[in-house]
């Protein structure tokens, strides 16, 4: 077993966290991820489109952000409710996005407030993308540890002095919202944790035992992995999606192109190459913004070759679709057989 700052902190028995991966719905995945062990995110970026679509995007129901983060966190303290899981909230808090940000925050702390079984085990709110430091105190208040994701050991420092409780140093190799910095993570990680006394947890790049043995080598207390999830049964995307992972076979195909909240990193099909293309042309942002929203409508209905897929360049590594439960044992398990049997061998 494998025992960390954040196993102990969390209670949880594998130091590994699913990131929110919007504007996707994570819901499904979240409560199996939980269940298995690790720590499951809801993702909200996502809930701050309702009311932008004709059409409700990802299974995303309820009329408001604030309802529809409240029924997910009541859907997946359900699911858990059997095994104790343990799971949070992601939530990024951009300037484009600070008043939907508000919303949802809001939802997770009225979510421990109202429901026991809530506060025991919604323990984490993630924010990202922006400046974090708005929302430290309400959280902090309402006794969920707070995690931010930074791409630079400059940033982290600057939210370990806010009070965040926990750092998860962002490569950029990683899969959605990358920092505009390509800095990657075997770069990234041991500066970041070199610069702040707060755990860190890695993100960008990790899918197997190998790469969990390497983050924790180079300091971190765990990994946060959002492309892996992708490709397993339980998780919210469609098959098509989890087909086009798996079907990635260079770690090169993926591509930078506009978003939201800066760029992101696309699996490398034509609706994104598209996107990308108008970007070097001189699309407008309201054009880029439409043909963005015009991927994500299309993976919705499962249209891969129009769609905007978020992904990793890990993407290009991954080969099976397992379980979650078969995923998360099984990467521990090679990561215990590394440091425990392979790595003490190279000393003499």
């Amino acid at each position: 077993m494998i025992k960390t700052k954040l196993t102990e902190m969390l209670e949880i028995k594998y130091p590994i966290i699913q990131a929110g991966m919007g504007p996707h719905n994570t819901t499904n995945l979240a409560a199996a991820v939980a269940n298995a062990g690790g720590l499951g995110l809801i993702s909200g970026i996502g809930m701050g489109y309702i009311g932008l679509t004709k059409e409700p995007l990802f299974g995303f129901t309820e009329k408001t952000p604030k309802k529809q983060m409240l029924r997910s966190i009541e859907t997946v303290k359900n699911m858990t409710k059997e095994s104790g899981g343990v799971f949070g909230i992601n939530v990024p808090v951009a300037v484009e996005f600070q008043n939907v940000s508000k919303e949802l925050i809001e939802a997770g702390l009225e979510a421990r407030e109202t429901d026991n079984d809530v506060a025991r085990r919604m323990k984490v709110i993630v924010t990202s993308a922006g400046k974090p430091e708005p929302f430290v105190e309400g959280i902090k208040e309402s006794g969920a540890y707070h995690f931010h994701v930074c791409p630079s050991p400059y940033h982290a420092k600057k939210v370990e002095s806010y009070g965040t409780d926990v750092v998860i140093a962002s490569g950029h190799e990683g899969g959605g919202h990358v920092a505009h910095e390509p800095v990657h993570t075997m770069v990234l990680l041991p500066e970041v944790v070199r610069a702040v006394k707060i755990p860190v947890v890695a993100a960008g790049g990790f899918s197997d035992g190998s790469t969990l043995a390497a983050a924790l080598a180079l300091g971190a207390v765990g990994v946060q992995m959002g492309t892996r999830f992708i490709a397993t049964k339980e998780s919210d995307f469609h098959q098509p999606y989890k087909d086009y992972v798996v079907n990635t076979k260079d770690v090169r195909d993926t591509i930078l192109a506009k978003g939201l909240f800066g760029k992101i990193r696309y699996m490398k099909n034509p609706g994104a190459q598209r996107l990308w293309q108008a970007e070097q042309e001189g699309a407008s942002e309201t054009e880029l913004f439409n043909l963005e929203m015009a991927g994500f409508a299309a993976i919705d209905k499962g249209d891969i070759e129009n769609s905007g897929m978020a992904g990793g360049e890990v993407s290009g590594r991954i080969s099976d679709i397992p379980t979650v439960k078969e995923l998360m044992g099984r990467i521990v398990k090679e990561a215990e057989d590394i440091i425990r049997d392979r790595l003490p061998k190279l000393i003499v």
